[in-house]
């Protein structure tokens, strides 16, 4: 998206603001069809937690896509999006078992990381086809924030308790349809991705009547300019060969699953916020903007570097800048970041803002979480109306407490 059309989408529909163009997140979908075009059947499950708004899984829904959902919650919004249940596969972590019953109610698959919880739900329901999470401990990234496949992860069942794995599925005589694994963000090695899968490929033998094999996600986007990336095409040329292999060897063609969320959506986002002030002390010169990390908190919690162009003037002579919020804590988005000429009333477009982003807002300080727009065709759709104040209000009740009576009782000791 162009300058001039962020700063027309906020003049529309004010400031702060997600913007999601809806033709790239279209490209990133072809292109990871693409790359793995050689596969007879190919599944991809894109990651609501990345970004739940309705109209968006709708929009994934029209791709062809299913889902991949890590609460209950969203495995009704994707039902509500119109999303087919037997297309939604749903992969909590640390829920209790009536929640993955429920899951079940709704039709959905399920996938299970706990070998407490095979065993307790393979006895209840050994008919019920289930999918087994299987913790690699191959790391992805190296960041421990977002890679999950480290030897202390909470996620999945580690693939040294696979004999394990094999007793509880013998003695319940549950129905294993799938195998799936997740390392984490940000993969930048190939071949330590292939590594993984010919991990889950080993495991996957076990099992005699699998439906699909998923291979989790994290493939990793760029965040400036000459930033590395995960080459997909390789990618796909290398997993796509090896999955070939193994299906011969298995005896069937399975169902080659992905479950990716940033890769989709991560760079199609754009947040828009407007400059507030600008403020010069004796060492820096600060912009400060009418957000927080209450409704961007990645720079803050991750330590994630995002580009910031100044979509109002953006042929002004840069300046560096420290681009803050009006949060009453730290909430830095950026230290010493060259950016052009910043005056009051400019509006300053935070890239990358696609993924993990508006699902992570709050209404910290009681700030109002922003609107959301969903870009296409060179129209702006309002598909998340910013909050108001009624909205901080509506599930709380005002109960007022009789503090004279109880001063009276103290009194009274």
């Amino acid at each position: 998206m162009t300058a001039e059309e962020l700063q027309n989408i906020a003049r529309q529909h004010d400031c702060p603001a997600y913007v999601y163009d809806a033709h790239k997140i279209i490209d990133q979908y072809k292109r990871l069809e693409n790359a793995f075009a050689k596969v007879p059947k190919l599944r991809i499950h894109y990651a609501v937690k990345a970004l739940s708004n309705l109209s968006v899984l709708q929009l994934f829904n029209q791709l062809g896509s299913g889902l991949d959902t890590v609460s209950i919650q969203e495995v009704r919004l994707g039902l509500q999006a119109g999303v087919p249940a037997h297309k939604i596969i749903y992969t909590p972590n640390g829920v209790s078992l009536s929640e993955l019953e429920e899951a079940v109610e709704l039709g959905v698959q399920i996938n299970i990381d706990n070998l407490i919880m095979l065993e307790e739900f393979g006895t209840l329901h050994p008919e019920v086809p289930v999918c087994i999470r299987i913790n690699p401990h191959v790391m992805a990234g190296g960041n421990t924030n977002i890679s999950v496949g480290h030897i202390d992860s909470k996620f999945g069942i580690s693939i040294h308790q696979l004999p394990h794995i094999l007793r509880i599925v013998k003695n319940t005589g549950m129905n294993i349809n799938g195998v799936h694994m997740h390392t984490g963000s940000d993969i930048l090695d190939i071949d330590v991705f292939i590594h993984a899968a010919d991990i889950l490929f080993d495991v996957a033998r076990n099992f005699d009547d699998l439906e699909f094999i998923d291979f989790g996600s994290g493939f990793k986007v760029p965040y400036h300019e000459n930033d590395i990336s995960t080459d997909i095409e390789e990618l796909g040329e290398k997993l796509s060969n090896r999955f070939d292999q193994f299906c011969k060897s298995y005896g069937k063609d399975l169902t080659l699953a992905f479950e990716p969320g940033k890769f989709l959506v991560s760079e199609a986002g754009y947040f828009l916020a407007r400059v507030n002030g600008v403020k010069q002390t004796t060492s820096t010169v600060f912009a400060q903007v009418d957000s927080g990390f209450n409704h961007f908190i990645r720079p803050m919690f991750y330590g994630s570097q995002h580009d910031i162009l100044n979509v109002t003037h953006p042929d002004r002579k840069a300046r560096f800048y420290s681009v803050v919020g009006y949060i009453c804590e730290t909430d830095t988005f950026a230290n010493n970041k060259l950016i052009s000429g910043i005056s009051d009333g400019d509006v300053l477009a935070f890239k990358n803002a696609g993924a993990y982003c508006f699902t992570m807002a709050s209404n910290y300080n009681s700030r109002f979480r922003p609107a959301e727009i969903l870009w296409y065709d060179g129209v702006s759709h309002l598909i998340r109306k910013r909050e108001v104040f009624d909205d901080l209000v509506r599930n709380q009740e005002l109960v007022s407490l009789k503090l004279d009576d109880h001063a009276a009782k103290v009194d009274a000791q």
